[in-house]
């Protein structure tokens, strides 16, 4: 018996790569970046490939920092480089089910700072909504 599954928890590293296909599919690729006990560790970085319905929901709701979690698998993509010639591989977590975790405050924020409009040192912001 063999399982494959992986369970993360982290933010995203920049926003969606999304691709829709003429046969109505729809493929969302991104990074998550997944933090270490000790803070003093570099993040662990992992590769996201998801498809379908959960693909139309990272590209409508997930941004670069925002908090999600996912459930899915682990694969290896292979391809030959077009240039060399040579194999090359990457690993990649298939998605199979993608959980927004951060609030709305917290995608607002994120949103905000990938713009560097929003100032955090500004507690009477008008863009926290309370």
């Amino acid at each position: 018996m063999g399982v494959n599954s992986i369970t993360l928890v982290g933010r995203a590293g920049r926003d969606p790569d999304v691709r829709y296909f003429e046969s109505g599919s729809v493929v969302a690729n991104l990074t998550l970046a997944v933090n270490r006990r000790n803070r003093n560790d570099e993040p662990d970085w992992f590769n996201l490939e998801i498809w379908g319905k959960q693909a139309q929901i990272a590209a409508d709701y997930v941004k670069k920092g925002s908090l999600i979690g996912i459930v899915g698998s682990f694969k290896i993509d292979k391809w030959t480089d077009r240039n060399s010639g040579e194999l090359r591989n990457k690993p990649v977590v298939r998605v199979d089910r993608l959980e927004l975790l951060g609030s709305k405050r917290d995608t607002e924020v994120a949103s905000s700072t990938s713009r560097n409009s929003f100032d955090s040192s500004n507690p009477n912001n008008e863009e926290i909504p309370f």
